[in-house]
């Protein structure tokens, strides 16, 4: 009984040194000042915003980080504050086990520059408006017309499409929007326009078009051509 009673003291007195030392270390270790911090942008090769943008931000206009001890900190407020920039789509930051206060930092991605006639900004992947940027300009195909919340949704994923088709993205620079919502596009190395219609079929009407490029380009016969019209579901009919 007297063995089990010194088995259980010191199991006690174990318990307590461990809460103790996690104790004493975890405050010691949130007073200590920061060592610097370091931002990371992931995604996009072109930065919309600047290192330096996100630093300041990180140190909320001190000095320097090294005058913050880790005790003050408020990392879900400094994530929201740098995800309340518009080029910003998603930041996490967190403090590194040797001090260093890090922002990791995933920009939001343009896929076309409108032009509305009064101002220009981007359309980013998830179909918002994006402002341009001082740093970097995008290379995406540029788009005339008037975006509302009846077109918003088909126009984005027609912008995605091309986006993401490597053929399509380097192939065609222009979209313009009528008023009976009819697409045209422009080529990046010939002359013709393309009627690309209602914006419906998305897929069946690029593939048509990719399919007629491939095999037009063989013979020069692009050049002739004055409209490539993808309105019909089953076929491309050329204009010369």
């Amino acid at each position: 009984m007297k063995f089990l009673n010194w088995i259980n003291l010191r199991l006690a007195l174990m318990l307590a040194l461990v809460v103790f030392l996690y104790s004493f270390t975890s405050t010691r270790n949130s007073h200590r000042k920061l060592l610097k911090t370091e931002v990371t942008f992931v995604g996009n090769q072109d930065n919309f915003i600047s290192s330096k943008t996100v630093n300041k931000l990180l140190i909320e206009n001190k000095k320097d980080v090294q005058s913050i001890a880790k005790s003050d900190l408020n990392l879900k407020r400094l994530e929201n504050l740098i995800n309340k920039n518009p080029m910003v789509e998603k930041a996490q930051v967190f403090v590194t086990v040797d001090g260093v206060l890090k922002a990791v930092v995933k920009q939001r991605v343009p896929i076309a520059r409108v032009f509305d006639g009064e101002t220009t900004y981007y359309i980013d992947y998830e179909g918002n408006k994006m402002p341009l940027s001082n740093l970097n300009t995008a290379r995406v195909l540029l788009f005339l017309g008037e975006i509302n919340t009846k077109n918003k949704k088909q126009l984005t994923e027609v912008l995605k499409f091309v986006y993401d088709d490597d053929f399509l993205k380097k192939n065609i620079v222009g979209m313009e929007l009528d008023a009976n919502n009819d697409l045209q596009m422009t080529n990046r190395n010939f002359d013709y326009q393309i009627e690309f219609g209602k914006m419906i079929y998305v897929e069946k009407k690029f593939k048509n078009y990719k399919a007629f490029f491939q095999k037009a380009v063989l013979d020069s016969s692009l050049y002739k051509y004055k409209k490539i019209n993808l309105r019909f579901n089953h076929q491309v009919v050329c204009t010369k």
